[in-house]
């Protein structure tokens, strides 16, 4: 009796559960997870003009080594990154440089890949006219507008712009001054001197790659690398712009920041530190064109009023393409309700280039501003003096006195007694 009243119960211990288990957030479990990352973008740009029917790759043309890279890397696309590909040269095959050098498309949009319609695509094409590398670095740029995560473009191609007066290099240092953060890597099928160069200066102005390629399997290799790069963990820079003086000077907060700041100019960012804290920032300019050795960086943190509280200086020759310098403030803990003191960063820099160098945009310059809490005694802090080693110095001044006073009384009884003799 008591079993079949027990066997009677359960299914109705069976609905209570399920509806009070269905009265609980729902929410719960999801808000436990990690929030999902943003879609890295990539789009491959590949040169499909008339040189690429050169046969020096691995004994086929270059087109040919092309799609069957391209063939690999699709079946290879890391899960989540939305990829895109356009071409430059592939429809007008006219002598005409004004179409020639508009002759650039979107092969494929960039989005969640279908392996199957973009190898088809890439299958279509034949080489044909002109080299725009120039439009089609802008044409890609607004390809992969839009999204939190990740902008990388790939460029693939066999030899130099052939649309002057438009310096690819000088659009790809267009593109990274609008602070989209779009990284360009170029890759060169047997180039030349001046291909090299070209494609160098490109990847420089972005923070990218350059790599000569002169087989197949290392072009495919390349290209896989730079695809899965696009889904590496990365801090976004914020872009700010700093301004002429502490008094209209953006207010920053602990992060990774990027400006332009042209040759020989002064730039200056805020910061609020509050009592009981260290502020921590350094500054980067990196030489993305060719400048005249002998240059430097100037940080230096100040007050509202100009007084300068600390700084550091630091010099290149030319055989480095950054250079950079580091500060620390720390405030002491304070008892009443002291407020925060603003912090001018001020950023100068001493670059010249030779006259026939553009100077717009300015070079790129990457500021770092993190706040800690300040070290409890001020010899942990070289701002302080010489650390724990201050009495040394006390020491050190002291007996340079003494010594000099000695010195003096000697040097003065010599002469009074050469006198008196």
């Amino acid at each position: 009796m008591i079993i079949r009243k027990w066997l009677t119960a359960v299914p109705v211990y069976g609905l209570l559960a399920v509806l009070v288990c269905a009265a609980l957030p729902s929410t719960a479990a999801a808000d436990d997870g990690p929030a999902p990352r943003p879609a890295p973008k990539v789009e491959l740009v590949l040169d499909v003009s008339g040189s690429m029917r050169a046969r020096d790759i691995d004994g086929q043309s270059r087109m040919s080594a092309a799609k069957q890279a391209f063939d690999d890397v699709l079946d290879s696309v890391p899960q989540g990154v939305q990829l895109g590909i356009r071409t430059l040269g592939a429809d007008y095959p006219g002598n005409d440089r004004k179409t020639g050098c508009k002759d650039t498309r979107q092969l494929y949009p960039v989005g969640p890949l279908d392996r199957t319609e973009a190898k088809t695509a890439v299958a279509t094409l034949q080489p044909t006219g002109w080299t725009p590398i120039g439009p089609a670095l802008r044409a890609a740029a607004d390809d992969l507008k839009g999204g939190d995560g990740t902008h990388r473009l790939v460029l693939i191609t066999d030899g130099e712009d052939t649309c002057p007066p438009l310096n690819p290099c000088d659009i790809a240092r267009d593109i990274a001054a609008q602070g989209i953060h779009l990284t360009i890597d170029t890759l060169g099928l047997i180039p030349d001197s001046s291909t090299r160069n070209q494609l160098s200066c490109i990847a420089e102005a972005t923070g990218g790659t350059y790599t000569t390629v002169q087989h197949r399997q290392q072009l495919t290799t390349k290209v896989k690398q730079l695809v899965d790069r696009s889904t590496d963990e990365t801090v976004a820079p914020v872009a700010v712009q700093g301004a002429a003086d502490c008094a209209t000077a953006p207010v920053l907060k602990p992060g990774l920041y990027t400006d332009r700041e042209t040759f020989s100019e002064n730039r200056s960012y805020r910061v609020e530190v509050a009592p009981g804290q260290e502020l921590r920032a350094s500054a980067s300019i990196f030489d993305d064109r060719a400048v005249n050795p002998g240059y430097g960086i100037l940080l230096r943190g100040v007050t509202l009023h100009g007084r300068e509280i600390v700084r550091d200086d630091e010099g290149g020759t030319g055989r480095t393409d950054a250079v950079s310098a580091g500060i620390r403030y720390p405030k002491p803990s304070a008892d009443d309700d002291t407020p925060a003191e603003t912090v001018c960063l001020q950023i100068s820099n001493s670059f010249s280039a030779p006259p026939s160098v553009k100077t717009t945009p300015g070079m790129p310059v990457e500021l770092t501003v993190d706040l800690v809490d300040a070290p409890d005694q001020p010899s942990d802090v070289a701002f302080f003096g010489l650390g724990r080693g201050w009495w040394l110095l006390g020491l050190l001044t002291v007996t340079g006195a003494v010594a000099g006073l000695l010195t003096g009384w000697a040097a003065r009884w010599r002469l009074t007694s050469g006198r008196t003799a």
